[in-house]
């Protein structure tokens, strides 16, 4: 009786393909993360002493916001390579181009030293990261979901989504210990301190690109090339017959952004500002900064787990079912900001609600990025999946993550103090992403070999 011929083996093993969209995610965060809390803490006084608080934040969170215009143009770039030479070689340039950028921050001289210069040179770093950044997450996606095994594309796209909480945490434990060794504010930590994360990049970096070189080309990526469906110019391919993915896409993706940036970014900058500052500045909770930071963490340990949940959820129920439930949730949520975000009389009590706030903040944060990784690459064909899923990913980075510190400052200063605006901002975006998941299609059970337009 002839015996049943073994299945082949995938040319990369699942750890492989999991540790190599891992590790890269890993890493973007970790370095958005290091650049958030040294854009609160540093950065205002050492690359731009106004003399006004206030404006100094505004003006270094502008910069830190310049990083996601041009993410779209490295999405453009990197996607152009990765669907005309393949994912792996593209995310070992995205890597060290983030890397190097990264290390070079914590080299750089500061205003006192150099003047205007160094804040110029801050900005064209923070650009060349934004730049990287726009063929990183898309590619490790992209890696995760077309090496996955059938039905289980959502759960595999979440190891790159995994990445966001473990940059957190590793970010905000070096800077923590730092703070302990050296103190927050001290002279130490501001003139080498705050160097040490940025600097640590790089023993991050040479990681990835080990984990990453030993990866072999997807199977989908060499049947297109077989086909004969790689397309010369695939952002044209892309405008000219996916327009309306990549429009859904973009949108589908506002409110996980608004949301992200609120919970890492603002609440950082509220959490820790004075009950009622000697200037005219709006007041926060005036919690200590290590204090507020492992609340986040705590919170940030709730990112992760509802990340790996929502995977094995969306490959049962459906990306689009899901995340109508999760996006209605987030309205919800960003209209109970006063409820949560008040200074008390009890300041226990008020701690309490602050936590409860980050819980739930990043419970729902878990819940809507994880799907992500598989939804976003999904909406698009082999030939362009690459640059489809990154264009819509980076512009929508402008749209919800380069404004939302500055607009969340804006309101919550409009509001004298207040956070129910900033809140409505959120509930406002989370509309406009139902509104697009509503207009959508379920992709769950897409083919993905899918090579182009034509098929």
């Amino acid at each position: 009786m002839p015996t049943a011929t073994p299945a082949p083996k995938p040319l990369n093993s699942p750890s492989r393909v999991i540790a190599a969209s891992l590790v890269g995610t890993t890493i973007e965060f970790y370095d958005f993360y290091v650049y958030a809390t040294a854009a609160v803490l540093v950065f205002p006084h050492l690359f731009f002493p106004t003399g006004n608080d206030t404006t100094a934040l505004l003006a270094s969170f502008a910069v830190f916001g310049a990083a996601m215009v041009a993410r779209p143009i490295g999405a453009i770039f990197y996607g152009h390579l990765g669907d005309r030479k393949g994912r792996k070689t593209t995310l070992v340039y995205s890597l060290l181009t983030m890397g190097i950028a990264t290390f070079l921050i914590g080299t750089l001289p500061t205003f006192d030293h150099i003047g205007v210069t160094a804040t110029v040179l801050l900005l064209v770093l923070r650009l060349a990261q934004g730049f990287a950044l726009g063929g990183e997450w898309s590619g490790a996606a992209l890696v995760a979901t077309e090496n996955a095994p059938a039905g289980k594309r959502a759960w595999f796209g979440t190891f790159p989504q995994l990445g966001a909480p473990l940059g957190f945490i590793i970010a905000n434990g070096i800077f923590l210990i730092i703070n302990a060794v050296l103190g927050q504010g001290s002279d130490a930590f501001m003139s080498w301190g705050w160097r040490i994360p940025f600097l640590f990049s790089a023993v991050m970096v040479i990681i990835g690109l080990w984990v990453r070189l030993k990866l072999v080309e997807s199977e989908a990526f060499t049947a297109a090339e077989k086909k004969g469906t790689i397309t010369k110019i695939p952002l044209g391919t892309t405008l000219r017959y996916h327009w309306r993915e990549t429009l859904l896409g973009t949108f589908i993706m506002l409110a996980t952004y608004v949301l992200f940036y609120l919970m890492t970014n603002f609440t950082l900058t509220y959490g820790t500002r004075a009950v009622a500052p000697e200037t005219d500045e709006p007041g926060g909770l005036g919690i200590p900064y290590v204090h507020f930071v492992l609340m986040q963490i705590i919170g940030v340990v709730f990112f992760g787990i509802f990340t790996m949940l929502s995977g094995p959820l969306a490959d049962k129920l459906g990306r689009r079912r899901l995340l109508i439930g999760v996006t209605s949730g987030i309205v919800v949520f960003g209209l109970s900001f006063p409820l949560f975000l008040t200074v008390r009389d009890d300041l226990v009590f008020t701690g309490a609600m602050t936590q409860a706030f980050l819980v739930f903040g990043f419970l729902l944060m878990g819940a809507t990025f994880g799907p992500m990784g598989a939804l976003l690459p999904e909406l698009f064909p082999t030939n362009v999946r690459y640059t489809g899923s990154a264009v819509a990913y980076n512009v929508s980075s402008i749209l919800g993550a380069a404004l939302a510190p500055i607009v969340a400052l804006a309101l919550w200063a409009a509001a004298d103090g207040s956070t129910w605006l900033v809140g409505v901002y959120l509930s406002g975006a989370g509309v406009l992403t139902l509104i697009a998941l509503l207009l959508s299609k379920e992709t769950k059970d897409q083919d993905y070999s899918r090579a182009s337009h034509a098929d």
